[in-house]
């Protein structure tokens, strides 16, 4: 990556300078990373087993839970392991990698999740060609495209990464490199480039959020004409995806659709947006899906079984 100033590392200032508290920290996330990647995991080989699971619903699940677990390693063993660190240091090349694969799972969650409701939309407003529109060869053609607009995504990021000049303080009072602590550093007047970020970003949050609702609005709209049990079952799946709209879009749109201001509860926001979500995401699917729940008791049976015989 050619640079373009005369920083070659950063020190991450980290989320405390407290020797305790950083303690706490290595303890708090060590636990939270290991459950965000055997809940994810289990997710992804309870549907890769599962034959009653072979719906776009949970192909789309598959890459959501795929994506958590690679979003929060982006993030997460870094901060572990500089929470031990007295002196936390990131080269260049290190922290715009860091951005890059940030913003390229970051991204395609948002898309997953889009996807998602367009499979719940389809399946309960256009029931009868529900089968025809949502077949697997157009599921994996929207996973391929949403790779790849996470990929565009990602790479105008580096881009305006790249073109910022570093001369002064190296750092970074952050516990990950991200756009909004490295426009604080620049040594150039950012308001043209943070609103590049904002358009770049902000306003994939946000566009992405409003589709999201609207889609949902009207999918509770058109409810009115199922039946009971039809409803309980469209509203309790349709639940679940709300609730992780609303916790990954939140912190989103708090981050990436303002000016580059300072609050107190920067870190605490993406640090629930990065790590807290994708360790929900396993709870919130598996606890309010029954069939997920019982293609999981499957799963460890068989499994039991089969050790009981060896």
């Amino acid at each position: 990556m050619q640079q373009n100033n005369s920083i070659t590392e950063f020190i991450l200032l980290g989320l405390t300078q407290d020797p305790q508290k950083q303690k706490m920290v290595f303890v708090i996330f060590f636990i939270f990373y290991v459950g965000t990647l055997g809940g994810n995991l289990l997710i992804i080989v309870t549907i890769k087993s599962s034959q009653t699971l072979g719906s776009p619903m949970y192909f789309f699940l598959f890459y959501l839970s795929l994506v958590d677990a690679c979003f929060s390693t982006s993030i997460a063993p870094r901060l572990i392991a500089d929470s031990l660190s007295t002196k936390k240091i990131i080269s260049y090349n290190e922290c715009l990698t860091q951005v890059f694969a940030l913003h390229l799972f970051g991204c395609m969650e948002i898309f997953v999740l889009v996807l998602m409701a367009m499979d719940r939309y389809v399946a309960i407003c256009k029931s009868l060609h529900y089968a025809t529109i949502m077949r697997r060869q157009v599921c994996i053609i929207l996973i391929v495209l949403a790779w790849i607009g996470s990929f565009i995504h990602s790479m105008a990021q580096i881009i305006l990464a790249l073109r910022l000049p570093f001369c002064g303080s190296n750092l970074i009072d952050h516990y990950c490199c991200d756009m909004q602590p490295l426009l604080k550093l620049a040594c150039m007047d950012i308001y043209v480039m943070n609103l590049l970020v904002a358009f770049n970003s902000g306003a994939l949050c946000a566009s992405s959020f409003v589709i999201l609702m609207i889609s949902y609005i009207v999918i509770l709209h058109s409810l009115r004409n199922h039946s009971a049990e039809g409803r309980k079952k469209a509203l309790s799946t349709c639940t679940s995806h709300v609730i992780v709209v609303g916790l990954s879009f939140g912190p989103c749109m708090f981050i990436y659709t303002r000016p580059p201001t300072t609050f107190p509860m920067d870190k605490m926001v993406e640090i629930f947006y990065t790590i807290g979500t994708p360790f929900l995401n396993p709870l919130i699917y598996t606890l309010r899906n029954a069939e997920v729940k019982n293609a999981m008791r499957k799963l460890w049976h068989v499994r039991i079984t089969s050790e009981h015989k060896i």
